[in-house]
């Protein structure tokens, strides 16, 4: 009985506060990961205005073109290998050059087919890119190189935007401006955090994510604080109602003990559907549009909920929403001490997907 449902206007919404937030700048929209669990096609057909769609990897790539997806798309991660490469070509993918030895796989192929390229600079993440001189020599590299056709556009990630306490995104900055000062091609910096709050990295592209989704890239924070609406509503419905008596225990282990009489609502949803299963007894529910909580250990299939409070009979058959509309996904992940990127992606393919104009 497990659903999400997706809602399409919500995402068009969310793409135009992105575009009011960063009016000088094109929008490329980051669908990677199946689109954060939110369905990589149907996501981009929903955002056709984006100005270009980011993936992670080749094949979410040829799965947007087989889908009849015409928008440009950049590879975040690149190629790494001759079948790669050649794929990506044939599809007109854009690609992330961060290593040298991305670029010698260009260099040796002699590919004169042209393809964009992005090149990344490490800023001070230390994951992907090159640093300091590195970078100006890569730049000269891929510039020489026959298929770029000279042009080549800068990029960066910013690792701590989300955390406004800290000097990095600063920092940063003042790397990606000093190592490509003087540098043609169009640059992208700006990830969910830094479109919210460090509009200096706006530059020519903003690539926002977790955002898009109606979720805030910010530590205890919603979406709605910045005006995003919820995209996904994961629900269930009640299969069964029952009584339990003052000191007795709940599920597995007895994690739960009812200090009162207790109504239990029992949902049909588990962490084999994607709910985590870290969630912590008092973990808000909505039951019939009411709140409730979380009662003992999460199962793989079901889960227990205190119902006493609600006004209404809770029945079999009523409507459960463990996070997305009225209820948003961040708390969740508070609770189940985990980030609302992991709830969103772990929904898992047994849960029905409604999409909702």
């Amino acid at each position: 009985m497990a659903s999400v449902t997706i809602d399409i206007g919500a995402l068009r919404h969310n793409l135009e506060l992105i575009r009011r937030l960063a009016p000088k700048s094109r929008v490329m929209a980051v669908i990677k990961a199946n689109a954060y669990g939110h369905g990589l096609v149907t996501v981009a057909h929903a955002l056709e205005a984006a100005d270009a769609f980011a993936v992670a990897r080749v094949q979410e790539g040829l799965a947007l073109r087989a889908a009849g997806i015409k928008t440009p798309i950049v590879l975040l991660e690149g190629v790494f290998d001759r079948e790669q490469l050649d794929a990506a070509v044939a599809a007109d993918l854009q690609l992330v050059v961060h290593s040298a030895e991305q670029i010698e796989m260009l260099r040796a192929t002699g590919a004169a087919t042209a393809v964009k390229i992005w090149l990344k600079l490490d800023s001070g993440m230390n994951r992907l890119g090159f640093k300091g001189d590195a970078f100006r020599e890569a730049h000269a590299a891929v510039c020489a190189l026959p298929a770029s056709g000279g042009a080549v556009n800068l990029m960066t990630h910013l690792s701590s935007a989300d955390l406004l306490e800290l000097p990095t995104t600063a920092e940063q900055l003042m790397v990606f401006g000093a190592a490509s000062r003087s540098l043609p091609g169009e640059r992208s910096l700006a990830s969910s955090a830094a479109i919210l709050k460090f509009p200096e990295s706006h530059a020519d592209w903003v690539r926002p994510g977790i955002m898009l989704y109606g979720i805030s890239p910010f530590p205890r924070s919603s979406g709605a604080e910045y005006g995003l609406r919820p995209v996904m509503t994961l629900s269930s419905r009640v299969i069964a109602v029952k009584d339990v008596a003052e000191r007795e225990q709940v599920g597995y282990g007895g994690d739960w003990t009812a200090t009162r009489p207790t109504r239990l609502a029992i949902a049909s949803i588990g962490y084999g559907d994607g709910y985590p299963r870290g969630a912590a007894s008092g973990t808000p529910v909505l039951v019939n549009g009411e709140m409730a909580s979380l009662a003992g250990r999460v199962s793989m299939d079901m889960l227990a909920i205190d119902v006493t409070d609600i006004r209404q009979a809770v029945q079999v058959g009523d409507p459960v929403v463990l996070w997305g509309e009225g209820l948003p996904v961040e708390e969740i992940a508070l609770w189940a001490e985990t980030v609302a990127y992991t709830l969103a992606c772990g929904v898992t393919p047994r849960v029905a997907v409604t999409v909702r104009e």
